[in-house]
This record gives structure tokens, C-alpha cells and sequence, in this order.
């Protein structure tokens, strides 16, 4: 009776799945968003890299950035904390989108695909601010 409890214990143990940083949607879109806008940035022209173009990667950049700091943190209002940083970086990241777009650094298709991911972030962000509000205690 122990051994057959044991085992029942051990693959409860190997079914329980972690979350991990690389399965959270609004990461995993903001992280690939990220580097997109990076390989259109570079190929751009330095004064249009050092004006728009490093405000646009470091705004982008901070959306996952945030993300994945919050992920690390311990306590369920440091999370948060990062996870709404997070969520004010894509609204910069629009911003630096639609000056991009007016200046005629974008092409139109890139334009559209960057608006259209950022658009998936405030509702995957929220979500995962709602998940660790439910799931965390302190």
C-alpha cells in the first residue's frame, strides 16, 4: 500500500507542469516583436538610429525586459510592479511606432505588423496580472 501511494505521490510530482518565462504569451510576443523591430532599425540611416531608432529598441526592449524581471521577482506586488512597467512600454512603443510610420521610416507592412502585436500586449499583460493576483498570496 506505501509503493502504490508513493508512486501515486511520484507522478502527481512528474505531471505538475512550472510555469516557465518562455511559455507566457505577452513575453513570447513582446521578446519576438523586440527583435523584429530590431532588424529594421539597424538597417536605417544614424541620424534616423540615433533619434527615433534607439528610443524605439529601448522602449521595445523593455516590454519583454520588464516581463521577465517581474517573472523573476519573488513577492506577488514586485511582479506586478514590472508587469505594468511593462504594459507603460508598449504604450511608448506605439507611440515611437507612429512617429516612425509619419517620418517614412517604416514600410507600410511593417507598420501595420509591429501596430497589430503591440495591440495583443495590453490584454496579455493584464492577463498575467490577474494570474498573479489569483495564484500568489503575498
Amino acid at each position: 500500500m506505501v509503493l502504490l501511494f508513493h508512486g501515486f505521490i511520484t507522478s502527481l510530482i512528474m505531471e505538475k507542469k512550472y510555469l516557465k518565462l518562455n511559455n507566457l504569451d505577452a513575453y513570447k510576443i513582446a521578446f519576438n516583436l523586440a527583435n523584429y523591430v530590431w532588424n529594421i532599425v539597424i538597417k536605417w540611416d544614424i541620424f534616423s538610429k540615433r533619434t527615433i531608432g534607439e528610443q524605439f529598441i529601448r522602449a521595445i526592449d523593455s516590454i519583454s525586459a520588464n516581463i521577465a524581471e517581474g517573472f523573476g521577482r519573488y513577492f506577488k506586488k514586485d511582479k506586478i510592479h514590472f508587469y505594468r512597467i511593462s504594459y507603460g512600454s508598449v504604450n511608448e512603443t506605439l507611440d515611437w511606432n507612429e512617429k516612425a510610420n509619419i517620418r517614412k521610416l517604416l514600410k507600410e507592412e511593417e507598420y501595420n505588423y509591429i501596430l497589430e502585436e503591440l495591440k495583443k500586449l495590453p490584454k496579455s499583460i493584464n492577463q498575467l496580472i490577474q494570474y498573479t493576483n489569483q495564484k500568489l498570496k503575498q
